[in-house]
């Protein structure tokens, strides 16, 4: 059974598992920072069997304007279960009083079939345009 959990509190070996699971290896090579990313965050949910960490959700703003979906991310062994929907769905109820929600990922049709059928557009469809700076 798959249970769902707001807590940030989170080990550094559970995070490193998940994280390394879906290949976010930049993220793992320092766990104290993904830790402290996670704990920092303003809103972690997490989904569970038993004791494995099986999928997470964290966002980033300031809890009244702007939402940003910064991670999403399933262990590839419980993809296609609709965890991530789920993570998704009770975040988004969470801030359903946040007009702007925002989030930044990698192009491809699965993942962008996701995101719309929570309602969001991709800049290039609309009237918004996005940035951003990696280095």
């Amino acid at each position: 059974m798959i249970t769902y959990k707001k807590d940030k509190n989170i080990s550094s070996q559970h995070l490193d598992t998940l994280y390394s699971s879906v290949g976010w290896i930049s993220y793992t090579h320092d766990l104290d920072q993904l830790k402290r990313a996670v704990a920092y965050s303003l809103f972690v949910l997490s989904a569970w069997e038993d004791n494995t960490l099986i999928g997470l959700i964290r966002t980033v703003g300031d809890g009244e304007t702007i939402l940003y979906i910064q991670d999403i991310l399933v262990h590839p062994d419980y993809q296609n279960k609709k965890i991530g929907s789920e993570l998704m769905s009770q975040t988004l109820e969470e801030f359903k009083a946040i007009r702007q929600k925002v989030l930044l990922t990698e192009e491809a049709p699965d993942t962008r079939y996701f995101y719309e059928k929570f309602g969001f557009n991709s800049c290039d469809q609309g009237q918004s345009v996005a940035f951003f700076k990696a280095f």
